[in-house]
């Protein structure tokens, strides 16, 4: 099974986060952290600790472009390695945890302020069809991330592609870096966006 959704932007911050937003405020409210995630997770080792226990798979250095966003669940040829698309990075060894039935890829700028009143919000504009949230089961999850171009119409668009399957593992890699920057706006995909 694959989920497409396009044009999805990063708003004017280097950063997509994916995963159960429901149990990140699960994760928020029992380690006691404060609404700003961002400042939290960024000057203590809490957004590692996120990481580590499958509540977020973090993606740094994320140009400011349309993506398209795929969700790839148990296919044989991810999107990213059919002919004709472009692969930059490639990393396996994420896991997520799901418990509330939603996946969903979405921005720094959510972490910001962390209350109740804004995670409703968001999860009512998520409702709308076209943003980049998957139903899917309750459980662990194994992640590996593509990132490049595909395309689309005729053209190449920067995606990035999640290919998931269930899993009984619940740590993400030893070696997983939390850091790895998933730059496309340079060199590392030539000609993605057509002139």
């Amino acid at each position: 099974m694959r989920y497409e959704f396009s044009e999805v932007l990063n708003d004017l911050i280097d950063y997509f986060l994916v995963g159960d937003i429901q149990r990140l405020a699960r994760f928020k409210d029992e380690n006691a952290l404060p609404d700003d995630l961002a400042r939290e997770f960024t000057s203590t080792d809490s957004g590692d600790r996120a990481v580590l226990e499958g509540v977020v798979l973090p993606l740094a250095g994320i140009d400011n472009l349309p993506y398209r966003i795929i969700f790839s669940l148990d296919e044989r040829t991810p999107a990213l390695l059919e002919a004709g698309n472009r692969v930059a990075h490639r990393r396996a060894g994420y896991v997520l945890h799901v418990e509330n039935r939603a996946l969903m890829l979405f921005t720094w700028r959510m972490l910001q302020h962390f209350t109740n009143k804004t995670l409703g919000d968001f999860m009512a504009r998520y409702q709308v069809p076209g943003r980049p949230m998957i139903e899917l089961d309750n459980g662990w999850y194994q992640v590996e991330v593509l990132a490049g171009a595909v395309v689309r119409d005729g053209l190449y668009e920067p995606a990035f592609e999640f290919l998931l399957s269930r899993t009984h593992c619940q740590r993400p890699a030893p070696e997983i870096d939390t850091g790895y920057r998933f730059s496309l706006g340079g060199d590392e995909v030539p000609s993605v966006i057509p002139h």
